[in-house]
């Protein structure tokens, strides 16, 4: 390991964060000289943030915690041109009704883990520039120093230009303005570390350079490794989409089951990122092994949900998965899913429940998962795909309980 002597790059290093820094021992040093201004980037895709940024949300998280002033910028700017980054495709062009509602959403999604009414972090959007430039003094000031023969060198251009991708005018210039951006956020809040993942690497070394060209004070650049889990999966998916981090997209039970159903070879690296625990808790749990180690995912999951959606929803989904897996405590907290009464009335197969519960994607799959001996029906195996579900198959409080396998479970209530 390098032997960095700030907190902030000590923790990174450890918790497994740095993938890349434009010069580490430049940026060791101003963090040792007081409180400096770091920011990452967020653009308005979604009205919600989901896992795969999470990274980056810790990014801030450590520096805020470290005594820093973090920044966390929204891109009401940048969002209506489209980051090209892993992309084949153009992305949707928003509206200014939809960016103000997924603006929102984000904010709700940063708000669960940084100090933003406190004042610790900074939210900024980049609109508040962007949007009053003026094309040809733009041109002529920051598009001078770029040369098209370099740009067409960075990932985010040059893959999408290998698979033969239409790569547009606008998208173009997004790299332009990524790298303004971190000018601009050093003139006015004196921010000097602009981080992110590996694929804005390009991106944010642009800013650096360009702002020694505009003979600014020097800035940093850090970037964190691509994220996979163990099966070599992206994280942000899971097989049911998107983990998202608002519980209007995600109910903090779901969110708790992701995290507890990780792979084994992958809860110490997890525990590292994307909790709070001290060292020493963390190396006690990634020494536990075999059966012990599904202790530690209990813990990661629930120290997970604490950050993203507080201690209430977590203890509840904790609590909520020992009652269903462990056969203590109640299923009560368990999502649910609502479903025209006059339906299971008249009587429904318990393949169509499946599907309308969310559980499985076709029926096809569901009959599958029947067949398979994965499918429960108030806890009860189910052996018939034509099996029927009516009035009298509700609970005591209303409802139909539908499991998938051991892990997934949900609540269907007649309404």
């Amino acid at each position: 390991m390098t032997s960095f002597r700030s907190d902030f790059l000590r923790t990174l290093e450890w918790r497994g964060f740095i993938h890349q820094i434009t010069d580490a021992a430049g940026l060791d040093e101003a963090l040792l000289g007081g409180a400096i201004g770091g920011y990452v980037g967020f653009d308005c895709t979604a009205d919600s943030l989901h896992i795969g940024n999470l990274v980056s949300i810790m990014l801030l998280r450590h520096l805020e915690e470290a005594g820093h002033r973090p920044i966390a910028l929204i891109g009401g700017g940048t969002t209506k041109v489209g980051d090209p980054s892993g992309r084949d495709e153009v992305r949707k062009l928003q509206d200014d009704a939809t960016l103000a509602v997924n603006q929102a959403g984000i904010r709700r999604s940063l708000q669960a883990f940084l100090d933003l009414d406190g004042g610790r972090t900074r939210l900024v959007d980049n609109a508040e520039w962007l949007d009053r430039l003026s094309y040809v003094p733009f041109l002529r000031e920051v598009g001078r120093h770029f040369t098209v023969n370099r740009m067409l060198t960075f990932d985010s251009v040059r893959l999408r230009l290998e698979r033969e991708q239409p790569l547009t005018f606008l998208e173009f210039n997004y790299m332009i303005m990524q790298a303004y951006d971190f000018t601009e956020l050093a003139r006015r809040y004196e921010c000097r570390l602009q981080m992110g993942g590996s694929d804005q690497w390009g991106n944010i070394v642009n800013g650096v350079e360009l702002n020694r060209r505009f003979g600014g004070v020097e800035l940093f650049g850090l970037t964190t490794p691509l994220i996979t889990k163990a099966s070599g999966e992206k994280m942000g998916k899971s097989a049911q989409g998107a983990v998202w981090l608002n519980a209007d997209r995600l109910a903090p039970f779901d969110y708790w089951q992701f995290w507890r159903n990780v792979d084994d070879a992958d809860v110490g690296r997890f525990l590292r990122l994307f909790t709070l625990l001290p060292r020493s808790e963390i190396e006690r749990l990634e020494a536990l092994a075999g059966g012990e180690l599904n202790e530690a995912k209990k813990v990661l999951a629930t120290e997970a949900t604490r950050l993203a959606h507080g201690e209430a929803a977590a203890i509840d989904a904790r609590d909520a998965a020992a009652g269903v897996f462990e056969a203590v405590g109640d299923d009560t907290n368990l999502p649910e899913v609502t479903i025209d009464r006059a339906v299971v009335a008249a009587g429904v197969t318990v393949v169509d429940l499946f599907v309308a519960a969310g559980l499985v994607a076709s029926k096809g799959e569901a009959r599958r998962l029947v067949r398979g001996g994965g499918a429960r029906l108030n806890d009860g195996h189910v052996g018939d795909e034509l099996q029927q579900v009516g009035e009298a198959d509700l609970r005591v409080d209303g409802t139909v309980k539908l499991s998938a396998g051991k892990k997934r479970h949900v609540l269907l209530r007649p309404g």
